[in-house]
């Protein structure tokens, strides 16, 4: 495939799943920008391993994946803890899918936020309804595992509810 054309094609799936890039990179991100830096970084490295798709698996698995690992890379390097994210107007618009769903959403995230880097990538992928095969895709665990985990996590995310 000629430069020019693989850019192109390289360009629309970016354009196709920045929905999915933006959300993930929001459950990672303390700030505004934290969530641009992640956000180009998760595109990099998809740029660097796109030659190297080869459509073995569903396309948003493989975008899924490169997002979360270069996600949880960044928060290991950064090595600080998450509490709460601001939610900004142009983040609410990209994940938002109605007007009023703002508010909500941010209530979500913030208690999401309290939650373990793995906890917070089951939960998102759960959200997203991603089949418990896909989200062991993803994040290179067994579907046993993801079925256990996201019970536990689940049932955290009540308690931390029912406190706040």
């Amino acid at each position: 495939m000629e430069t020019k054309e693989l850019e192109q094609e390289f360009l629309n799936m970016i354009e196709a799943q920045k929905r999915v890039i933006y959300k993930v990179c929001y459950m990672y991100a303390k700030d505004q920008d934290d969530l641009n830096d992640l956000f180009q970084e998760v595109v990099l490295n998809m740029w660097k391993g796109f030659p190297r798709y080869r459509g073995d698996g569903k396309f948003t698995t493989w975008v899924y994946s490169i997002a979360m690992k270069t996600c949880i890379t960044f928060l290991r390097r950064s090595n600080t803890r998450l509490k709460t994210i601001p939610m900004t107007t142009d983040v609410a618009k990209v994940v938002a899918d109605e007007e009023g769903k703002a508010g909500q959403l941010q209530d979500l995230y913030r208690l999401i936020n309290q939650l373990g880097k793995l906890e917070r990538a089951l939960i998102l992928l759960w959200l997203e309804e991603r089949s418990y095969q896909e989200m062991a895709d993803i994040l290179g665990i067994s579907k046993a595992n993801v079925a256990v985990k996201l019970l536990r996590t689940k049932e955290k995310l009540k308690r931390i509810a029912n406190k706040s």
